[in-house]
């Protein structure tokens, strides 16, 4: 059994930070995968869909069914995961939640407040202007999670909590909900 730490929290709300922090702090080998990572690799053709020449729309189902199944191998590969990502999308919790059947899961919350989001996403440039107000109005809405963090409490802070949480015995909400 693998297991998943998985930080959902708007756009700018501290996710990878918090990631890094996790993998260089736990005593064994997580991999931290994001949608961040595979774009910032040169996995997707990125300056073909922001020209307009591929249609992202018409692709994105398609790359995220991927994503979500690959997931899925590296657990069932044994290998523990830090997971960032943004359930988005009407279908996605449920899916994963297939996809992580059978393994242990920690569902973080990562809060920010509006203005923070606001100020990181323009300091950072490189996400699509309003996409962090996106997040922050509906992302959370109708979702349990098994720890809730505040991104203000500063990065040791949510790194002690998360890594309290993971040394308790877990039976995750994500699953259930």
């Amino acid at each position: 059994m693998a297991r998943v730490i998985f930080l959902h929290g708007a756009s700018s709300a501290g996710k990878s930070t918090l990631a890094r922090a996790l993998q260089d702090a736990l005593p064994t080998p997580w991999w931290h995968i994001s949608i961040d990572k595979l774009r910032d690799s040169g996995v997707l053709p990125s300056a073909r869909f922001a020209s307009g020449e591929f249609d992202w729309p018409a692709s994105r189902a398609a790359f995220f069914a991927g994503f979500h199944a690959s997931l899925g191998a590296y657990l069932a590969a044994g290998n523990d995961l830090i997971l960032e990502h943004v359930l988005d999308t009407p279908g996605w919790r449920e899916e994963l939640a297939q996809v992580f059947a059978g393994h242990q899961v920690l569902f973080v919350a990562l809060h920010c407040p509006l203005e923070v989001l606001e100020a990181r996403e323009t300091a950072r440039g490189n996400r699509p202007r309003g996409s962090a107000a996106q997040d922050f109005h509906r992302i959370h809405k109708g979702l349990t999670y098994d720890l809730e963090l505040q991104s203000l409490d500063g990065t040791r802070h949510n790194l002690a909590r998360v890594t309290a949480a993971l040394d308790a015995p877990l039976r995750s909400v994500f699953s259930m909900s």
